[in-house]
């Protein structure tokens, strides 16, 4: 079937809009969760470094409470002297209050100018915002029982100023995620897609050109695309199998009605020249055969198609394979008896297995019948049914002349009908029947013969 549409440009149509939903969502998760990452990282310091000031504030009260324990407000004051030259560190508040609001000693460095100290209400920890409000001053306390509060306090300042330009960083960073995640998005998604895009292209090359060589590159990487592509390049080698099956079933089907027509139409012929009755009759017996003939042909050959397409409908249930070859055996005794072949069956007790019942009768009839019509008198025919390696096997042995090897390969193949065979009115469908009922089981068939000796036809059922 011809398609004239035009192939879409890259980028547009469906494969370009999926790829573009690939790239949004690719990049929107990469984005959140790396955002999220750099939040979280911003959360962290920020607490880290509240906790490492408010440390310092009450490890600080603590050793200064200790100072003026042991040598009063002197001890006290001498001790906040040495640690302001020192230089080793921030310098803090240190507030000494008596009663009400009476301020003993007051050391604050300049920064700290824009707080309102005296509004500090002594609680053990608590903040002060500045006059201006851009920063805070957080106070720790401690009570001493002469009524002496002290009190150490740090600005935030250098903490926000420090949070600030990490802030700075972490929006540059953002930035640059946001970059990378496009990109990314955009990389990934080509990436991704180019398997897809050569599927396509192979499917659209096959919808316009009409012909079935075409197939999909496999990487080596063997993912779930090359895995799909594997999948399609195996059912396109199913569909040129089938189709060739076809074209070869048509012209077998063609070559084999061409003589029954002519038959047909010879024997029309002749009744139309006679006006013998009995020769119109055996003119009409005659062409009744044919035609029978013609549409157990034509059956046949749908079942066999409804078969190897999966289309044939199956009534699987639990049958007794001796009941099943024992009516067989049954059907065929008489045929047998009248060319002296012995007909026999050996079937392991209690044998079931899960199949159609009518389909499984089928099958060993066509074995059965083949197996007698292809053994001399005197021969023997055995069925003869065994459970082994999970599945059940059952076996048509003849002693009849065997197979050809020239031909064993191709008994299968419908229509096709061996040297021998063709000394024998038939069809040339029984065996194809056989294998793609047994294949439609999802069961095997095979064949092992040796010319001059027989023949071994044996179906495998799980």
């Amino acid at each position: 079937m011809q398609n004239n549409a035009a192939p879409m440009p890259p980028g547009k149509g469906p494969t370009g809009r999926f790829g573009l939903r690939i790239a949004a969502w690719y990049a929107v998760v990469f984005v959140i969760t790396s955002l999220a990452v750099v939040a979280l990282t911003y959360w962290l310091l920020a607490a880290s470094l509240e906790e490492r000031d408010r440390q310092i504030v009450i490890s600080t009260l603590k050793e200064y409470s200790e100072r003026y324990a042991e040598g009063g407000l002197p001890a006290l004051a001498n001790a906040v002297e040495i640690e302001q030259r020192s230089g080793l560190h921030e310098r803090l508040l240190v507030r000494v209050v008596r009663g009400a609001s009476e301020t003993f000693m007051l050391s604050a460095p300049s920064t700290l100018d824009d707080f309102d100290v005296s509004r500090l209400q002594g609680l053990d920890l608590e903040q002060l915002r500045s006059d201006s409000g851009t920063s805070l001053l957080e106070v720790a306390s401690a009570k001493f029982p002469d009524g002496t509060l002290l009190q150490v306090g740090k600005s935030t300042e250098n903490r926000e100023e420090l949070l600030a330009r990490f802030r700075a960083v972490l929006a540059i960073v953002s930035l640059l995620i946001v970059a990378i995640g496009l990109a990314g998005g955009a990389i990934v998604t080509r990436s991704t897609l180019q398997p897809i895009r050569r599927l396509i292209s192979a499917v659209r090359n096959i919808s316009r050109t009409g012909k079935l060589e075409d197939r999909v590159p496999v990487r080596p990487q063997r993912d779930a695309i090359d895995e799909l592509s594997m999948l399609f390049n195996e059912m396109l080698d199913r569909i040129t199998t089938l189709m060739r099956g076809r074209e070869q079933a048509l012209d077998n089907v063609a070559h084999d009605l061409r003589t029954p027509m002519t038959r047909l139409r010879g024997v029309a012929e002749r009744a139309l020249q006679s006006d013998d009755p009995r020769a119109h009759r055996e003119a009409l017996v005659t062409g009744l055969e044919e035609s029978e003939r013609i549409l157990a042909m034509l059956t046949s050959l749908m079942d066999i198609s409804e078969a190897e397409t999966g289309a044939m409908r199956l009534e699987l249930s639990q049958v007794d394979v001796a009941a099943i070859v024992s009516d067989v055996i049954e059907l065929y005794a008489d045929v047998a008896e009248d060319k002296r072949v012995g007909l026999s069956s050996d079937v392991e007790p209690g044998l079931v297995v899960r199949a159609d019942a009518q389909r499984l009768r089928q099958v060993l009839a066509n074995l059965v019948d083949n197996a007698v019509k292809y053994t001399p008198p005197e021969g023997r025919v055995t069925v003869t049914g065994r459970r082994g390696d999970g599945v059940v096997r059952i076996d048509v042995t003849d002693t009849g002349a065997g197979i050809a090897p020239h031909d064993l390969p191709h008994i299968w193949d419908r229509l096709y009908r061996g040297d021998q065979s063709r000394t024998e009115r038939g069809l040339g469908l029984g065996l194809s029947m056989v294998r793609a009922i047994v294949t439609a089981h999802g069961g095997t068939a095979d064949v092992s013969s040796e010319p001059g000796k027989g023949s071994t036809f044996t179906i495998r059922l799980k």
